[in-house]
């Protein structure tokens, strides 16, 4: 037989604790059921007290007529049926039995039906019911302490008042419980919607990174190809080795393309899939030659060093280099050159790309594209600043500030 603590059996406070929900369940399901058993059974209490005449026992008056403890016990019993529509009109009303009850000392064990109602006001009703209830509970309790005295006054009446407190402040234990579960049950609904949001911000930022990551591969790669086929294609007429060349360097580019497709889509279906590092700033020279193979001429100048930044910090300097000779490549027309500055310094990196076209180089803030866009969240996500715009003397030049990330640092 298996103890009362073992795994698959209930604790007696469990236990409890169901049956009580269970009650509660039924009674807020079925309200008036409840409380027409609840005056049922007052009903059967008044009717074994009046047929027992156990009433003349208790009774101080020895002229009290047969019919009224009858009357009283009714008055008593029926307006508890409606306790819960209005419970200090109820009390009221219960006030005109309890007051004849206690002037004429018939004390019958009915009267705890005001005590339920004290009950319920205290569990359910504002302050104010609770005063005026109480007030005509104590009042009834005096009456009859000052009609029939017996002994010493205050023991007369500190029993009765005690009652009345023990059933308020039992009323008020309940009541607080209820609120305490019901904050308790709002809160979770509250941290519930809380986390559904995250999860929705997280999914919205995730989907924003990754259309970053697919403009940036696919935007480079196809500008790349572009410029070689036109390329190959011219060169084809005169020398045929060189449009070979262009082939090759499009199969190269093109597969690179794929792996880079192949291992973000791969990150996205199986986040446990063992990846090949993101970019990072030793992977710049390729870039930069797969560019001049697209035909566009690109200098570099490096000053400092940065191979102590964070990998995501390298990252976003390598894509925001990518888009931005992208889009020279797309815009700056036929002749044009580009530049490239990176300064390294200990608070951080200045990021500097130029060209000689004579179009939009990046884009420009009104053509409706990515370029722009990409490249300012990619800085503003490190703390970074970028500006943009067309020189003086022709062409466009994007200017960006990363402040300092170290790697390790968190």
């Amino acid at each position: 037989m298996p103890s009362e603590w073992s795994p698959g059996t209930l604790s007696l406070t469990r236990r409890f604790h169901l049956a009580v929900r269970h009650v509660r369940d039924v009674d807020a399901r079925r309200p008036l059921v409840w409380d027409l058993l609840l005056t049922g059974v007052l009903a059967l209490a008044a009717l074994a007290d009046l047929l027992g005449e156990r009433w003349k026992l208790t009774a101080h008056g020895t002229d009290v007529p047969g019919w009224l403890p009858w009357l009283v016990s009714a008055g008593f019993v029926l307006p508890v049926a409606w306790r819960r529509r209005g419970p200090l009109a109820v009390m009221c009303v219960l006030a005109v039995p309890g007051f004849v009850d206690s002037w004429t000392g018939i004390a019958l064990e009915v009267g705890v039906a005001r005590l339920v109602l004290l009950y319920g006001i205290a569990v359910r009703r504002p302050w104010r019911e609770l005063v005026w209830a109480g007030a005509l509970a104590v009042a009834q309790i005096t009456v009859g302490a000052l009609r029939w005295p017996e002994g010493d006054f205050d023991r007369q009446l500190v029993p009765n008042l005690m009652t009345c407190a023990v059933v308020v402040l039992g009323g008020f234990a309940v009541r607080t419980r209820r609120d305490y579960t019901a904050s308790l049950l709002e809160r979770a609904r509250q941290l519930e919607v809380e986390r559904d949001q995250q999860a929705q911000l997280a999914t919205a930022a995730e989907r924003a990174r990754i259309a970053r990551e697919m403009h940036d591969i696919i935007g480079h790669h196809l500008s790349v190809i572009t410029g070689l086929a036109d390329g190959g294609s011219y060169a084809s007429r005169k020398n045929p080795e060189r449009a070979t060349q262009a082939l090759e360097a499009i199969g190269d580019t093109s597969r690179e393309a794929l792996g880079e497709l192949r291992k973000l889509l791969g990150m996205l279906r199986d986040a446990t899939v063992d990846l090949a590092p993101q970019p990072a700033l030793a992977d710049l020279d390729q870039l930069l030659g797969r560019v001049r193979e697209a035909g566009l001429p690109v200098r570099v100048t490096t000053s400092g060093r940065g191979g102590e930044l964070s990998p995501g910090l390298q990252l976003a300097v390598y894509r925001i280099v990518q888009e931005a000779l992208t889009n020279t490549l797309k815009h700056a027309g036929p002749g044009a050159s580009a530049e490239v500055t990176l300064g390294y310094a200990p608070h951080g990196v200045d990021l500097g790309i130029t060209d000689t076209g004579v179009g939009a180089a990046s884009g420009g803030p009104d053509d409706g594209g990515q370029g722009l866009p990409g490249m300012r969240q990619r800085a503003a996500l490190y703390g970074g600043t970028l500006a943009a715009g067309p020189l003086p003397s022709g062409g466009w030049r994007v200017h960006v500030h990363l402040p300092a990330e170290r790697s390790g640092q968190q």
